[in-house]
């Protein structure tokens, strides 16, 4: 993964609770997760939101990633 790619995603307390945002804007990493996991396409996110750029929800994705890689996962999936 390239390290550059994580620096689009910035965490500051005075901008969305703190929560990790794309580019210090108020659109937050879990929003474009969300869309993404609802089966919105990358293109559909561009259109409702034209300020962000393809490499942005590439980072969001990346961001994802190397948390998940880095906790353990308690989740419960179904058999």
């Amino acid at each position: 993964m390239d390290a550059t790619v994580l620096e689009r995603i910035t965490t500051k307390p005075d901008v969305c609770n703190g929560k990790p945002t794309v580019r210090g804007m108020r659109i937050t990493v879990e929003t474009i997760l969300q869309y993404l996991s609802a089966g919105d396409s990358v293109e559909s996110i561009l259109e409702a939101y034209p300020f962000l750029e393809k490499e942005d929800i590439q980072a969001c994705i990346a961001f994802a990633l190397k948390n998940l890689s880095s906790h353990k996962n308690d989740i419960q999936l179904a058999s």
